[in-house]
Order: structure tokens, then C-alpha cells, then sequence
């Protein structure tokens, strides 16, 4: 009786990871066939378009060569942190500066998406031991997270205090909240909201995974807070200072 039960348990787990691994392909198939649509459309039309029109042709293709890169990026470094080959290039760095440069990468974005963006930073300098590249990953992501799920006329805003001997990054927004059920696994790989109401099914995601996994090789930690659905949501990634 016990073997049988193990063997019925075993075979819904098998089960249940072969659904689980059906829909993450599903999921990234429809991502990345989305910027292949308009690129197809784009590259029938070249021959008959006029040359004054080719330089935005040209951006528009690049656009979407630049989403599917992101995405596979985002995949490759899942796959690196399950299998702990994450490589940080580590330096002494000035985190004020890379809040600043994230925040000038993602200006644009919430411009485009039509939203208030606010920001409270420091003036000195926050020195810390990390990749500066991966910082304004961790940053571009959290902040086009909430870019991607705060509707138009809504607001962004990014918050940064030391104290304590740890840099605090906050990034609120007012957007379509997350819901109490989904809370905990926010940072779980593949694991989306669909109960929020204003969800779309955009992304596939693994942004949340990518900056816990990142944060945490810095040695710091990264929290989500949200008050349920429609009341926005706040992540805060907290970040070990030198010299304290």
C-alpha cells in the first residue's frame, strides 16, 4: 500500500513538472515570437518603402532585436544562478551614481508609458563592493516592472536612504498591485500575477528572479510589498556599505 501511494505521488510530481515545464516553453515561445512579427512586417516592406523612411524602418527593427535580446539574457542568467555560475566583475563603486545612470536609461520608458517619475536622491557618494553592470540590471528591471504594470497617468518613484550601514533602494509605484496569494512567490521564476486585476500576460516572468539573484550575489536582500490588488506595489533592495 505505501509503494503504491509513493508511486502515485511520484508520478503527479512527474506530472505536475511536465505541465509546469509545458507552459514555461509556451510562455517563451510567445515572447519571443512577438518582436518577430513586426520585424517580418518591417523586412516585407523594405523593398517598397521610401528611402527617407529606412532610418525608422531601421530603429523600429532594432527595437525589437533589443527586447529579444533582453529576454534571452534574462533567460541565460535563470539558468546561470540554478547552477551557480553567476560571474560578477566586482569593483569599489559609487551606488549613487549607478542610481543615476538607471534612472536616466529609464526616463524614456516612462515617458513613453506616460507616467509620473519621481525620484529622492542623495548627493554623496554611497560606496559598495559590486558589478556595476549587474547594478543597473537589478535597477532597470525593477524599474520597467513598474513602468509595465502602472497604467498611464500613474506614478513611479524611486527613493534612496543609508543608514545602518546598508543603502536602501525603493522602488514604488501606483500600479495594479500584487494580490495577497501571489505575494511570496514573487521572485519565483515563471510565476505571474494572472489574478491582478490589469494583468496581461506580458513577460515571462523571471525579471524578479534575475534581481533576488543578483542582489543576493551582492550580499544584500530585496523585499516586495503590496497592499493587494489596484494599490501598487514596492520593492526595496538593500545593498551592504563600505567603510561602515
Amino acid at each position: 500500500m505505501i509503494a503504491a501511494l509513493s508511486a502515485q505521488h511520484l508520478q503527479a510530481a512527474a506530472e505536475q513538472a511536465l505541465e509546469q515545464q509545458r507552459k514555461v516553453l509556451t510562455m517563451v515561445a510567445h515572447e519571443l515570437r512577438n518582436p518577430l512579427t513586426p520585424i517580418s512586417m518591417i523586412a516585407g516592406r523594405l523593398v517598397r518603402v521610401p528611402s527617407e523612411e529606412l532610418p525608422r524602418m531601421q530603429k523600429l527593427i532594432e527595437g525589437q532585436v533589443q527586447h529579444m535580446s533582453r529576454l534571452v539574457e534574462d533567460l541565460l542568467d535563470v539558468a546561470r544562478a540554478s547552477s551557480g555560475k553567476f560571474h560578477l566583475d566586482c569593483s569599489v563603486v559609487d551606488m549613487t551614481q549607478i542610481i543615476h545612470e538607471a534612472k536616466d536609461i529609464c526616463t524614456p520608458v516612462m515617458i513613453s508609458h506616460q507616467l509620473q517619475f519621481n525620484s529622492d536622491l542623495p548627493e554623496c557618494a554611497l560606496m559598495v563592493k559590486g558589478d556595476p553592470l549587474r547594478l543597473i540590471q537589478v535597477l532597470g528591471n525593477l524599474l520597467g516592472n513598474a513602468a509595465k504594470y502602472t497604467p498611464a497617468g500613474g506614478t513611479v518613484c524611486l527613493s534612496v536612504t543609508a543608514e545602518d550601514g546598508v543603502v536602501k533602494i525603493s522602488v514604488r509605484d501606483t500600479g495594479i498591485g500584487i494580490t495577497a496569494k501571489a505575494l511570496p512567490f514573487v521572485f519565483e521564476p515563471f510565476v505571474q500575477d494572472v489574478h491582478a486585476v490589469g494583468f496581461n500576460g506580458a513577460g515571462l516572468g523571471i525579471g524578479l528572479t534575475v534581481v533576488r539573484e543578483l542582489v543576493e550575489a551582492h550580499g544584500g536582500t530585496v523585499t516586495g510589498h503590496s497592499a493587494g490588488d489596484g494599490e501598487g506595489s514596492e520593492f526595496v533592495v538593500t545593498l551592504p556599505l563600505l567603510n561602515h
